[in-house]
This record gives C-alpha cells, sequence and structure tokens, in this order.
C-alpha cells in the first residue's frame, strides 16, 4: 500500500480560495475583451456569454475531479488516472502550451496599460512593448525562484482590487454609457460579423476564461478540498461571467460597431478596459475620469503582472506532478524546500515564454496567433478532463467523491457529457478556422511526445506504465482495524490527522482522534481549564469533518494527564489499536534529540505499531512537540 506524502502544504481555505481563483480567471479580460470584440463585433456580449456557460459546465467535472483526486496536476493527473500515463502526459503537454501563452500576453499587454494610463506612448509601441514584456517575465522568474508568493497577502489583494476595478467600470459604464441601441448598431449576423467572424471568435473567447487548471492545481494545498474546491470554483466562475457580459455591455455601447469593426478591437485592442474609461470623456468631470484612467491602467498592469505569476507557478505545479511520475526529467519533479516549486521548472517557463514573444512579433496578428494556440491546448485539456471524470465513473465506482457532477444516467454524468461535446465541437471548429491551432498545436505535441518518449527511455519503463511518484514510500502489509492519532494544534497536528484519515480511509479502518490536556503538577487533574478544553472541541471537530470528508468515522476524545507520552500510550492499550500516526517537529532535530521527549517515549512504550513522520527542515516548522 502505498501513501504519497505531503510536500505543498494545505494552508489555503475557502476564502483564500475563493479569492485566488476569481483572480486567476478574471484577469483575462484585460487582454480578451479586444481579441473577442475584433472578430464577434456587437455579438461580443452573447458569445462570452454562452463560453461562459460552457465554461461553467466544464468546471462541474473539475471540481469532481479535485474533489476525488487531490493531486496536483489538474487535467493531466485526472487523465493519468483515468487512462494512462502517455494520454495524461500529453494533456499537461498542451496545458503548457497554454500557461506559457498567458505568461506572454499578461506580459506584452502590461507595458500598454500601463504606457496609455500614464501617456507614455513607447511603452504601447514596438519594439518596447515586447522588450518589457521579456524583462517583466525575467523579473517575476527571479523572484518566484526565490521566494514563494504569499497566497494570503498578494494573492488575495490582487484579485479583490480587480474586482473593484471591474464593478466600478460596471456601475459607472451602465450609469452613462449603457444603451442597447448601440449595441444592434452596424450588427447583422452574417454580415457583421459573417458566420466565419463568429466561428473564429468563439475558440478566441476560451481565452476569456483562463485560470480553471491553475486553480486545480491547489488541489493539494487547500484545508478541505471536499468542500472547499467546489464551492470557491462555482462563485469565482460564476461571478466571472455574469461581470465579463456586463463589461462587454459597456464596452459595445461606448464603442459600437461601424464599418465591420469596433474600437475595442482596433484603438484599444491592447487595452480594451482603459478605452471604456477614455469614454467616459465628457460624462463625467475631467479631474475624475483622469484619475480613473490612470487607476484602471495602473491596476490592469498590476492584475496582469500577478496573472503573469500565477501561471508560471501554475506552470511549475504542473511540471512538478509531471515530473514526479516519470513524465519529465527528474528534476521537474524536486521542489525547492523554501520556495515549494523545482528551479527547473521557473527557468523552463520564462525561457519558452520569453521565445514565444520574441518570435511571435516578428508576426502581423501575434495576438491572434497566440490566442489560436491557447484554444488548441485548453479545449483539448477541457475535453479529455470531462471524458476522464466519465470514464473514473466507470473504473472507479467506489472512488469517494465528496461532489459529484449532478444529473447522471446510468452512470454517466450528463453534464460532463455535454460538456466534452460541446468543448471537442469548438476544438473541431478551431482546427477548421486557425491557423495557430491547426498547424502549431500539432507540433507542439510532437515536441512534447519526443520529451516523453526520451524520458521513458531513459528511465526504462514502458510508454503507457504507470510511474510512483518519487515521494511515494511502501508501508508494511498490516492490517489496521483501530488507528489512533493525537491531536495537537499547528501544522503538524493537522498532518497527522489527514495521513491517520487516509490510511484509514484505504484500510477501512475507524480513527481514534486523542486530545491530551497536559495539566501541571501544581494543578488537580479536575481543575478549570476552559481554554484548553475549546481547543480541544475544536481540533476535534476539524479531525471529524475531515474524516467525514473521506468516508471515514473519527472518534474523538479528550483526556487529562500530566505526562502527553503516557496518555497517549495508555488510551492506545486501552482501546486495543493496532497503529500510533506521530509526527516529527524539525525542530528537534537542530537539539541533541532527534525525537521530542513524547514521541521518544511512545516508541519505548507503546503496545502497537508507530507510523512517525518526519518533515524535512523548512517544511512545516511546527511545535509538534506532542506529535
Amino acid at each position: 500500500m502505498a501513501r504519497k506524502l505531503p510536500r505543498l502544504q494545505r494552508v489555503l481555505d475557502a476564502p483564500a480560495l475563493a479569492s485566488v481563483a476569481y483572480g486567476e480567471i478574471a484577469s483575462s479580460i484585460y487582454f480578451a475583451l479586444g481579441i473577442v470584440a475584433l472578430h464577434a463585433l456587437g455579438f461580443t456580449p452573447l458569445v462570452l456569454g454562452l463560453v461562459g456557460l460552457l465554461f461553467l459546465l466544464v468546471s462541474l467535472s473539475y471540481a469532481e475531479g479535485t474533489a476525488a483526486i487531490r493531486e496536483t496536476g489538474g487535467a493531466a493527473t485526472f487523465v493519468r488516472i483515468a487512462f494512462n500515463d502517455l494520454a495524461g502526459f500529453l494533456t499537461g503537454w498542451a496545458l503548457f502550451l497554454d500557461y506559457l501563452i498567458v505568461v506572454a500576453l499578461s506580459a506584452l499587454f502590461m507595458p500598454h496599460y500601463l504606457g496609455t494610463a500614464l501617456h507614455v506612448d513607447a511603452l504601447s509601441r514596438k519594439p518596447w512593448d515586447v522588450v518589457v514584456a521579456m524583462g517583466a517575465i525575467a523579473l517575476v522568474a527571479l523572484a518566484r525562484a526565490f521566494r514563494r508568493p504569499a497566497v494570503h497577502t498578494f494573492g488575495i489583494v490582487v484579485p479583490v482590487l480587480d474586482l473593484v476595478t471591474q464593478l466600478l467600470l460596471v456601475g459607472v459604464g451602465f450609469a452613462v454609457l449603457f444603451s442597447p441601441h448601440a449595441l444592434t448598431i452596424g450588427t447583422s449576423l452574417g454580415t457583421s460579423p459573417s458566420w466565419h467572424a463568429i466561428a473564429f471568435a468563439f475558440p478566441l473567447a476560451m481565452l476569456a476564461y483562463t485560470g480553471l487548471e491553475t486553480v486545480a492545481n491547489f488541489a493539494e494545498e487547500v484545508r478541505r478540498p471536499g468542500r472547499d474546491l467546489p464551492r470557491s470554483l462555482f462563485s469565482a466562475v460564476g461571478l466571472v461571467v455574469v461581470i465579463y457580459v456586463l463589461i462587454a455591455l459597456v464596452g459595445l455601447s461606448a464603442f459600437p460597431a461601424r464599418g465591420g469593426t469596433t474600437a475595442l478591437g482596433t484603438t484599444w485592442f491592447h487595452a480594451p478596459l482603459v478605452g471604456i474609461v477614455s469614454a467616459f470623456h465628457g460624462h463625467l468631470p475631467a479631474w475624475f475620469q483622469s484619475a480613473l484612467r490612470v487607476y484602471v491602467g495602473i491596476t490592469g498592469a498590476l492584475v496582469l503582472l500577478a496573472a503573469a505569476t500565477t501561471s508560471i507557478s501554475g506552470f511549475g505545479r504542473l511540471a512538478y506532478s509531471l515530473g514526479e511520475h516519470g513524465q519529465l526529467p527528474a528534476p521537474f519533479g524536486r521542489l525547492n524546500r523554501r520556495t515549494l516549486v523545482a528551479p527547473v521548472s521557473i527557468v523552463s517557463a520564462a525561457a519558452v515564454a520569453i521565445a514565444i514573444l520574441g518570435v511571435t512579433s516578428l508576426l502581423h496578428d501575434r495576438v491572434s496567433f497566440l490566442a489560436s494556440l491557447f484554444s488548441f491546448g485548453v479545449l483539448l485539456a477541457f475535453t479529455s478532463a470531462q471524458l476522464a471524470v466519465i470514464r473514473l465513473r466507470r473504473t472507479r465506482p467506489d472512488l469517494r467523491r465528496p461532489f459529484r457532477v449532478p444529473l447522471a444516467w446510468r452512470g454517466i454524468p450528463l453534464p460532463s457529457a455535454i460538456g466534452a461535446l460541446a468543448t471537442g465541437a469548438i476544438f473541431v471548429d478551431a482546427m477548421i478556422t486557425h491557423r495557430g491551432a491547426r498547424y502549431g498545436g500539432p507540433a507542439w505535441l510532437v515536441l512534447g511526445l519526443v520529451v516523453y518518449l526520451a524520458v521513458r527511455r531513459e528511465r526504462g519503463a514502458g510508454l503507457l506504465e504507470p510511474v510512483r511518484s518519487a515521494d511515494e514510500q511502501l508501508l508494511p502489509e498490516a492490517e489496521f482495524s483501530r488507528i489512533l492519532v493525537p491531536m495537537k494544534l499547528g501544522e503538524i497536528g493537522e498532518e497527522m490527522v489527514a495521513t491517520a484519515v487516509k490510511l484509514a480511509q484505504e484500510r477501512g479502518s475507524a480513527v481514534d482522534a486523542l486530545y491530551v490536556i497536559q495539566v501541571p503538577l501544581d494543578q488537580p487533574l479536575d481543575a478549570e481549564l476552559s481554554d484548553a478544553e475549546e481547543r480541544a472541541a475544536a481540533s476535534l471537530a476539524e479531525a471529524k469533518l475531515l474524516g467525514a470528508d473521506h468516508g471515514v468515522e473519527v472518534i474523538g476524545e479528550t483526556v487529562r494527564a500530566r505526562s502527553i507520552g503516557q496518555a497517549i500510550v495508555d488510551q492506545a492499550r486501552a482501546r486495543d489499536v493496532d497503529l500510533i500516526v506521530l509526527g516529527s517537529a524539525p525542530r528537534w532535530r537542530r537539539q541533541s534529540r532527534f525525537f521530542s521527549p513524547t514521541v521518544d517515549y511512545v516508541l519505548r512504550k507503546a503496545p502497537c505499531e508507530v507510523l512517525i513522520v518526519a518533515f524535512p527542515q523548512g517544511v512545516l516548522e511546527g511545535d509538534g512537540s506532542a506529535t
């Protein structure tokens, strides 16, 4: 029996995850609005709305997949487990392309927002926009290689700032610009835009909804993925779809389609949200409109910089998943202890993104070409992910699914089936109408296949053969009908409960969660210790909730004792448990002893087997003295 020891830290709660999810998904409107409007014209709100509904449908499958398979890797992991390693790799390799394109486009559009806001024209023209974009990617990669972004600060403040900005544009726009009549000016379906233009716009609109894969890659970093991931995902996606449609309505009211085009897709192509602010001229006081222009421009630059940063991190998480399962060279599967990302992943992502910017700068329609490539990767991944969820329903019916896609028929989740057909149809549309998708996408997959073959040949593994991750270890085949896990506040305590629950889930065992309140010698055992009692109750409630998410019965109990170690041993003997799960804090290895006094006592006196997980330095620095 193998258990994957945690290396990424479970630090995200529901509010943090919802904020990160919104920031990931909502950032793309800053560059996608002009791209879609250029082709869909007055039908831009409708195209964004329809693709948004499809995106929401796809997110149902992602919610089930991430809640059931709590590993990083997103669609690549779903497909690998549902089908085989080769299919999983090709899905992941296609997603690499999407991450790189988001990095490149975010960096490319950033100087345009900054330049138009600050009236620095050089930033909005070649070659300086490309030069600044390349420099920004290099700086982001350098910072990410040495420091892990603070998800609870930078990852939350920027999305909130983004939401405020978008709501402000919608509110002011509807107050002073919105006109149903303007939306129909110069618009005639089949003529302006043509049917070909509409067909061309649908794959491009996929670019407006980036970030779903990045959010799925947080599966190993969410405290309660079975509950928090689906809720956060749906709330973020639903809000994004509504705001995107409203912003598009304001934008087309400000710049109606005239002569087969709109200023959103020409004059303001690289900074459409600043263009909307410029349309407020004459409707608002001049000082307020100028201040708003600067604010939206700077905010847009910050949001795009954050999008580039998180996409590089998402690239790293995906590379880690592929690397640890023998689908990329081994260095990609080795996380740096401080940054929790493989340095080679950061260097690779930055280098390839910069190369993409350099090569495509020679093209006349570089942005459309990159958007076409993006549609190839994301549609392939979305279709594969939904098919994987359908297959897992048939092949792994016993898999614990805290969230399930609703409306199943004969074991097949209908939304996943419908979503797979829809994304597959748009994929075919993209291959027919987009040169970038038709030629660039397959060429990228061929390059990936060469890499995969070389890696598998070096490892001496078969193309379809599953490879055990490097951080898995084999535990003895033993029957554990009852597992005791001593509780303690802090990260190590949480990880030990998660370990015990995972073992119990695999063996069909029960878990006894024990919270020992250590009573000082100068006080009686029944002394009033209300604070300790409250902490014990909260800790045991959290353990029971985690067990319920995994279908494991967790029995909690609080005891008082002078010695924590003796209490653990006594309770293990009284309950006739088969295994005690303990954790060892790194801080004890910096002292004369390797284990804490409590762990040492339990090892010497325990009446059963003891499992100890000693975390590396810098991974979890909690107290852990009692566990």
